[in-house]
């Protein structure tokens, strides 16, 4: 199997691959992470990557102000999305390749974090989100995107209408997070959005035991969704 390389832009270090790193190294992939706050985070060919992996993190696609790099991020993905490219976005990354498609990226008036199924759209159903059907997956975020032009909406929740998109084979966009893991990992979660948690008065005990329920599942399930998707990339 030829070696292929997956670029994984990082935000905070606890929002990593989690259980897409696996299928992603079955599929032959070799993972190289970036941070954000690394000299070298955005000094790559936008092209050259086999596989572009935006992950999640607490900030809005529209605090470029506050957060310059996000300029850099979007050009990024104009670029390579341009060159019809693999890309994977998740959550904040999600947003970023909305707003580089040319859609708004807002602050959506509430906060969705907890464990509930996703409504698929037919083409979801059609995709390898079909692997998440009835599944409770991870919602952690307060921001929502209008559905970019030329793109496929995946999926929904009662809450927010916004919950993954595609265009083709090649770019995927979900607003939940599919990667996430139950146990230890769950913890740097829960540690790491503290603050946010308590101000918005839930339950961290609650949101720990929602994880060991329904983590096992979503991993494997996550596990098919993703390496579905992974056989059927072209660019």
């Amino acid at each position: 199997m030829t070696t292929r390389m997956a670029l994984a832009l990082r935000h905070v270090h606890f929002e990593d691959l989690g259980s897409f790193a696996g299928p992603l190294r079955a599929a032959g992939f070799e993972i190289e992470y970036r941070d954000v706050g690394d000299e070298n985070y955005l000094s790559f060919d936008p092209l050259e990557p086999d596989l572009v992996i935006v992950l999640g993190g607490p900030i809005g696609v529209y605090e470029d102000e506050a957060y310059p790099f996000i300029a850099g991020e979007i050009a990024m993905l104009q670029a390579r999305l341009a060159g019809n490219r693999p890309t994977l976005g998740i959550c904040l990354g999600a947003q970023l390749i909305a707003r580089a498609l040319g859609a708004r990226v807002y602050p959506s008036g509430l906060k969705e974090i907890g464990f509930s199924p996703l409504s698929l759209s037919a083409a979801g159903e059609a995709s390898a989100l079909r692997h998440l059907a009835d599944v409770s997956v991870l919602h952690w975020h307060g921001d929502t995107y209008d559905l970019p032009a030329s793109t496929d909406l995946l999926a929904s929740t009662s809450l927010i209408a916004q919950q993954g998109f595609a265009r083709g084979n090649t770019v995927l966009a979900l607003q939940f997070h599919p990667e996430a893991q139950a146990g230890a990992a769950f913890e740097r979660w829960l540690v790491g959005h503290a603050c946010e948690l308590a101000t918005a008065g839930l339950s961290v005990p609650g949101l720990r035991a929602d994880a060991r329920r329904h983590g096992p599942r979503l991993e494997a399930a996550a596990a098919s969704m993703i390496g579905e998707w992974l056989e059927n990339i072209d660019g």
